[in-house]
């Protein structure tokens, strides 16, 4: 039972993460986090979690390389989040509702969220660097 509620969440956050590559929202972390779950439970997906792993984290590190990136994610993200709010309370929109908007609401905040853990784990990057001989 254990381990097809583990294979049902890891294809969950798979799937999800797929979408959101081309959808607005974190589909390459989500990936990750898939195959990490995944990986748990079936030891043949281990070779996959490195590679995705190094790209996630190179993704969002090139998210925050520059003062106009992350202006543009903080806007990106605001964004969702007001279209969210728009979706959630106009009814004569297409797929208008709280199930649109409110994914659109958390996709924003995972956006900011992650463009914060970022930012600081870069930040603590070069700081470390440049204290270190």
């Amino acid at each position: 039972m254990k381990r097809a509620v583990i294979a049902v969440a890891g294809v969950l956050l798979l799937g999800v993460g797929v979408l959101l590559l081309v959808l607005p929202g974190p589909g390459l972390l989500l990936v990750l986090a898939g195959l990490v779950v995944l990986a748990s439970e079936f030891p043949a997906l281990e070779r996959y979690v490195d590679p995705v792993r190094s790209r996630a984290m190179k993704a969002a590190e090139d998210s925050v390389s520059s003062p106009l990136r992350i202006a543009g994610s903080v806007t990106a993200g605001l964004l969702l989040i007001t279209a969210g709010l728009v979706w959630g309370f106009v009814r004569s929109l297409p797929l208008s509702g709280w199930s649109t908007g409110s994914s659109l609401i958390l996709s924003g905040l995972v956006l900011l969220g992650l463009l914060a853990w970022s930012h600081r784990r870069v930040r603590a990057r070069r700081t470390t660097s440049r204290t270190s001989p």
